[in-house]
């Protein structure tokens, strides 16, 4: 509006100075509101803290509207300073800024030669201005309202975030405790009994009460050791830009599950590369979900389904990492192929319902099935390796 107005300013502005008076403004007053408008957040606090540099603006903009006339466009723009000090300084400044535009819309009708309005039509710009001050004011104190809802909001989001964030570590912590140390306490406990039981029998045979307490001391030793691995793990889930030869950690865990259970378990690789481009390697937090889900899964096939065989087989195809645990045995009862959470836990299968956790967790898909010739159980698990750009870049 100022470079619409700058012409009928120039040339209605008296020879030598007031034409002078009148370039400057134009120049002063264009330059200062494009300033404002292309870097508020740079000068809008400077105007915050200095009311008086929107008061010389409004001055310099008199001078323009004293040239250009009460009838322009830019009349009806000079209405805009109130608002403005309302939405910058409340109602105290909305009060002192409409007064002064009022009086300088005053005086320019003022210095008209011939003045042929009626008294009504001069009033409707200050007026103006005053509705336009109230305006600017009420909306300065609903954003106010609006910005201190926002910000609770936003702490009651962050509250909720921190309470999930520390739900989901102490159930992932527990599947951690589950689905190790808690078993091989077990295991410790059971062989105590049954130490104590020979021990305390009529009479007592030294060579079982040796054995089972070598039992005793290799399953505390194993507790141990799952205790030690546990934090190793979960500290090396927390190194970025690590990764992990997720089949090669496969058959090391089967080989230990063999020698410490005597379960015949075997392992192989599938489609080696098949689609993958190579052998894949994974971010920590992932190698260690697969690698639980597969030790959850083989440790069901020995412990409760009494298998007289169990092979895990791992490979790449078509992008997407499977691992599956089949087995022999005597399999589970009305096992959905889709797990439903709540269905699990209702049914008392929270060995599943951790594999199904920690499957989600990094992204995975987990279903279970009849093994061959519906004959026991397999464990599946589908991990799609273009997941691992986005793992990546969680740990950056």
């Amino acid at each position: 509006m100022i470079a619409v107005a700058a012409p009928s300013a120039l040339l209605n502005a008296g020879p030598g100075w007031g034409v002078r008076l009148v370039g400057i403004a134009v120049v002063v007053t264009f330059m200062a509101s494009y300033a404002l408008f292309r870097d508020w957040e740079r000068f809008g606090p400077l105007l915050l803290r200095h009311p008086t540099l929107l008061a010389a603006d409004t001055l310099f903009g008199a001078l323009l509207l004293v040239s250009a006339g009460p009838d322009t466009t830019l009349a009806y723009v000079s209405v805009c300073t109130p608002l403005l000090a309302g939405l910058i300084y409340g109602w105290r400044g909305a009060a002192v800024f409409a007064s002064l535009q009022g009086v300088i819309l005053l005086l320019v009708h003022a210095t008209l030669d011939n003045p042929n309005t009626e008294p009504a039509e001069t009033l409707i710009l200050p007026g103006l201005c005053v509705i336009a001050g109230a305006v600017g004011s009420s909306l300065r104190k609903l954003m106010l309202h609006l910005g201190e809802a926002t910000r609770a909001l936003a702490a009651v989001r962050a509250r909720l975030a921190v309470t999930e964030a520390v739900d989901a570590e102490r159930a992932r912590l527990a599947r951690e405790m589950h689905d190790s140390v808690a078993k091989t306490l077990h295991g410790v406990a059971l062989a105590a009994d049954g130490l104590a039981c020979s021990a305390g029998a009529a009479r007592m045979d030294p060579a079982l009460v040796k054995r089972q307490a070598e039992l005793v001391a290799r399953s505390a030793r194993r507790a141990a050791a799952e205790s030690r691995e546990l934090l190793t793990d979960l500290r090396r889930e927390g190194e970025p830009g690590r990764e992990v030869d997720v089949l090669a950690e496969l058959a090391d865990a089967v080989r230990a599950f063999r020698a410490r259970c005597g379960a015949p378990v075997t392992y192989s690789r599938t489609d080696e590369g098949g689609g993958g481009g190579g052998l894949p390697s994974v971010p920590p937090a992932v190698a260690r979900q697969l690698l639980s889900i597969t030790e959850e899964a083989m440790e069901n096939a020995h412990r409760h389904a009494r298998a007289a065989r169990v092979d895990v087989r791992a490979g790449v195809r078509c992008g997407v990492l499977t691992v599956g645990v089949r087995d022999d045995g005597t399999g589970l009862p009305g096992l959905p192929a889709a797990p439903n959470l709540d269905r699990l836990r209702r049914s008392g299968h929270f060995g599943l319902v951790g594999m199904a956790e920690r499957a989600a967790s990094v992204g995975a898909r987990v279903s279970f099935g009849r093994g061959e010739r519906g004959r026991g159980t397999e464990v599946r698990v589908e991990w799609p390796l273009a997941s691992r750009r986005t793992e990546a870049g969680h740990d950056r």
